[in-house]
């Protein structure tokens, strides 16, 4: 069982790659799909990782591929670009980790 990351930018997918999770980066709708196919088509990926900012460019396959689809999980996580404040994020994530509370 392996983990992917489809990224929108070359720092979240460093960042993953150091924790030992391969992965692309795409920026436009088309080149998102092929990506998405060819994970669907590797029986070895259970896990993707998609970026916010990706998950909104086409949200009818994001949909399709949450609700009808068994493999692989889509898991959509917070970077730089997403709408969520980021730093909201990353506090509430230590805090959870390891139990540190932010004021």
């Amino acid at each position: 069982m392996e983990f992917y990351l489809i990224s929108d930018n070359t720092d979240t997918l460093l960042g993953m790659r150091l924790a030992g999770i391969d992965g692309r980066v795409v920026h436009e709708e088309d080149e998102l799909k092929e990506a998405i196919e060819e994970v669907r088509q590797d029986p070895a990926i259970a896990i993707l990782l998609l970026t916010e900012k990706l998950s909104r460019l086409c949200p009818d396959i994001i949909r399709d591929l949450k609700l009808n689809t068994r493999r692989p999980l889509l898991v959509e996580i917070p970077d730089r670009h997403g709408e969520e404040h980021i730093t909201a994020s990353l506090e509430e994530y230590i805090a959870e980790a390891i139990g540190i509370k932010f004021n």
